[in-house]
């Protein structure tokens, strides 16, 4: 007996020895072509699949380890989705992101249905394209550093909405698939028990997780040692009351969410999440149908065309509504123009449940490789692609006409950008009694700052068009506190080839950027990064350690940060 279970883990083990090694070499592959990760764990499912090698994997192992990566995904998403992120949503965000997700699915849906496909596939085919990939945009405007730009901002906001509505979708479907649609049963069962369950929970986690996990924080090993019996815990719970692990898992991170803790725990569960999630990723290239490939191949091209054109219209068409600039617009429609490991769960869950057939799942298994392929290089290459589709952005924008009497001819400072920066660049303006002016992109910003009678006018420093109605040619003091670098390129040699003396300051994150600025001609690039350091160690060399000195900047600084507070200036938590 014993030489039989030493015989079968051996070959477990050369069997996941042959798949991690073939999942490591065609991912290495997609990162050369700068794709995600996810796209080479799907390939190397495809490669795998004995359809090709004939390799005698062990499905039923590998499933098992599928279940172990979907369960440590969705419990770090619950991690995330404290309920009290409800409140840092942006309305916009959360109109937005509703509006789409319904139009979408319509698509989908009404797409599904012509090419031939019953009602509730069809409707597995609208969820599967209203959501966008979390994980995919977050890692992507993270390496960009656009997390802090306003259309990255809105995104996240977006994605967080299209998370929660996941979270919705995956429980519904968790209680009723194992049983006819039968919406009493539902109602009267699953929904009170379950709901039941997770009123307890949230008990437990804001009265007794917070004094449990203060208590054994202090061990590094004894918290993820308690995070992974937790989720394991809640996960078997559900799994008793009718409901799938994977929706156990996700409560589960969901209620210790509300722990001080929960980025940390969330940080010692990744990556346990990440080995499982190759294996996931491996399953669906595996489980790709090459039966009737051309078919499927066709159908997840049609599908991939309203995900990669239409769902970004949409995108656009609501932030013009809103009164974003045309930009924005744009880069929002092509960041979220993908589908989401959202999408690939819930219809594994369909699939599990027999409520649709596997060869749905290659479809958007497909669809899920061609835009995640695609928008990668959209993202990555984001102004490159907005210069080349500049006339079709026009569309999505509201048109409004610029006031010839609001730009007057002589402002002596222009600054491009009001945030957190450019709060205490207007306060040095207003103390050298410069005429100034305020262009900014984002109308909310322009509404506040219209309350408090400043100087601001609504535009896009990328826009040409509009920067030749601003009068550079007399100004002589402009600053960006964009951080976007083709931005500042632009707005550099367009000050330049009007205006040779005028003082420019520029904003830059990396080195290299700020090195080419300066090369264009700024006079000056801000660096925040650097910059936060520099001072405080001049403040060091100047006040040594007198603590009367620190006490007077401490003072000043508090007496600062309270000033923002009142105007409504935030630093956004965002994690990449």
């Amino acid at each position: 007996m014993y030489k039989k279970r030493g015989k079968l883990a051996t070959e477990i083990f050369v069997q996941l020895g042959i798949v991690l090694f073939i999942a490591f070499f065609i991912s290495l592959i997609a990162r050369l072509f700068k794709q995600p990760i996810i796209v080479g764990y799907i390939l190397a499912g495809v490669v795998i699949s004995p359809f090709i090698f004939n390799l005698t994997i062990s499905n039923e192992i590998i499933q098992v380890f599928s279940h172990f990566g979907i369960a440590f995904l969705l419990f770090i998403v619950g991690l995330h989705l404290n309920p009290k992120i409800v409140k840092e949503i942006g309305a916009q965000s959360v109109v937005i992101g509703i509006i789409q997700m319904a139009l979408t699915f319509v698509a989908g849906f009404f797409a599904a249905k012509f090419l031939g496909f019953g009602g509730l596939p069809s409707a597995y085919v609208g969820i599967a394209m209203m959501f966008s990939s979390t994980i995919i945009v977050m890692k992507l405007l993270s390496d960009k550093k656009h997390l802090d730009t306003l259309y990255g901002k809105i995104s996240i906001g977006i994605l967080i909405v299209q998370d929660l509505v996941a979270v919705i979708v995956l429980m519904f479907i968790s209680s009723v698939g194992a049983v006819e649609f039968s919406w009493i049963s539902f109602a009267f069962k699953n929904l009170i028990i379950g709901g039941a369950a997770v009123i307890i929970l949230f008990l437990i986690g804001f009265l007794i997780i917070p004094f449990v996990t203060k208590s054994i924080a202090k061990s590094q090993e004894l918290l993820f040692l308690f995070s992974v019996c937790w989720c394991f815990l809640i996960a078997a719970l559900f799994s008793i009351l009718g409901f799938s692990i994977e929706i156990g898992a996700l409560i589960a991170g969901i209620v210790l969410s509300i722990s001080p803790y929960s980025i940390e725990i969330s940080s010692k569960v990744r990556p346990l999440r990440d080995f499982f999630l190759i294996i996931f990723f491996i399953i669906l290239g595996l489980n790709i149908q090459f039966n009737n490939f051309n078919s499927v191949l066709l159908k997840a091209a049609i599908f991939s065309l309203i995900v990669l054109i239409v769902k970004p219209i949409i995108f656009m068409s609501l932030m013009a509504l809103f009164g974003h600039a045309k930009r924005n617009n744009f880069l929002v429609g092509t960041t979220l123009a993908q589908i989401s490991e959202f999408s690939f769960i819930i219809l594994a869950l369909g699939v599990s449940f027999g409520q649709i057939d596997s060869e749905l799942l290659s479809m958007i298994t497909i669809t899920g490789l061609i835009t995640i392929t695609l928008s990668t290089y959209m993202i990555t290459f984001s102004q490159g692609f907005y210069s080349k589709m500049f006339f079709f952005a026009n569309l999505f924008e509201k048109k409004k006409t610029i006031d010839k009497k609001e730009i007057r001819k002589n402002y002596s400072a222009i600054l491009f950008g009001y945030n957190r920066i450019g709060f205490g660049i207007l306060r040095a303006l207003k103390k050298i009694k410069k005429d100034y002016l305020v262009v900014d992109y984002n109308p909310e910003i322009i509404s506040n700052l219209k309350k408090l009678r400043m100087p601001v006018l609504y535009g896009d420093a990328y826009d040409t068009d509009f920067l030749n109605e601003l009068p550079l040619d007399k100004i002589e003091l402009a600053v960006s506190t964009v951080p976007d670098f083709e931005t500042n390129e632009l707005l550099l040699g367009t000050i330049r080839s009007v205006n040779k003396n005028a003082i420019i300051i520029s904003r830059a994150h990396q080195i290299d950027d700020a090195l080419k600025l300066y090369n264009l001609g700024s006079s000056y690039v801000l660096t925040p990064h650097f910059l936060g350091g520099e001072y405080i160690s001049n403040m060091i060399r100047d006040f040594k350690t007198n603590g009367k000195n620190y006490a007077e900047e401490r003072g000043k600084h508090i007496k600062m940060l309270k000033e923002r507070l009142e105007k409504g200036q935030k630093h956004p938590e965002v994690e990449s």
